[in-house]
């Protein structure tokens, strides 16, 4: 996989990839997009490092910059595609979600925490497995205000995309070899995501009644 991911970093459709990618992975939380974000990077990397040697450097290698801006933009488009889609759901989406015991969940404890100013929950769900899903659709299932979510969106898509990039291309640097950055660097992405599962776990705090 690493070595499909490795090739597709040279075309001049990266961009392309990584933007579809990265939006769609609100709906299909299963794409690859956080590992092709750290392949990319990584690439960068290594031709960085190949520049200054007798090494071959590839024609194509993604623009950091342009990496991390455009993963960070298309988050904020995933997540606001599915916000929108939650707040105009109808009955339909209304029945899908009844029927899953995590989204139920996760709109009771979102409501919770957006009411007493708790966005930080949308940035640490960007890094848990399928969180952003659950957060995002449950922004717009609660009818959350667009000026109560997007600012903790873009600020969730920065943190994740500056993560990965960093992992990936500053990774490679270090171990010096892309294949072995993009593959420590993927490591420490999913133990990111653990870390943000337990902490979404974490029951919220409730206020101690008055006396």
């Amino acid at each position: 996989m690493l070595e499909t991911l490795g090739s597709l970093t040279t075309s001049p459709w990266i961009y392309a990839v990584v933007a579809v990618s990265v939006v769609l992975d609100v709906f299909l939380p299963v794409l690859p997009s956080g590992v092709l974000v750290i392949t990319s990077a990584a690439a960068a990397a290594a031709a960085a490092g190949a520049a200054g040697s007798s090494a071959p450097v590839p024609a194509r290698v993604p623009d950091i910059m342009a990496l991390l801006v455009i993963a960070t933009t298309a988050s904020v488009l995933g997540d606001m595609a599915a916000f929108r889609l939650a707040r105009r759901g109808g009955a339909r989406l209304d029945r899908v979600i009844a029927r899953s015991r995590r989204l139920t969940r996760a709109h009771e404890r979102l409501g919770v925490a957006l009411a007493r100013g708790g966005g930080a929950l949308v940035v640490i769900a960007r890094f848990a497995p399928a969180g952003r899903s659950v957060v995002s659709l449950g922004a717009g299932k609660t009818q959350r205000e667009v000026r109560e979510f997007l600012p903790w969106s873009v600020l969730a898509g920065m943190a994740w995309a500056g993560y990965s990039v960093a992992l990936g291309y500053f990774g490679t640097q270090w171990l010096g070899a892309a294949w072995l950055g993009t593959a420590v660097s993927v490591v420490a992405l999913f133990a990111a995501g653990s870390l943000a599962v337990f902490l979404l776990r974490r029951p919220i705090p409730t206020a101690a009644p008055a006396a």
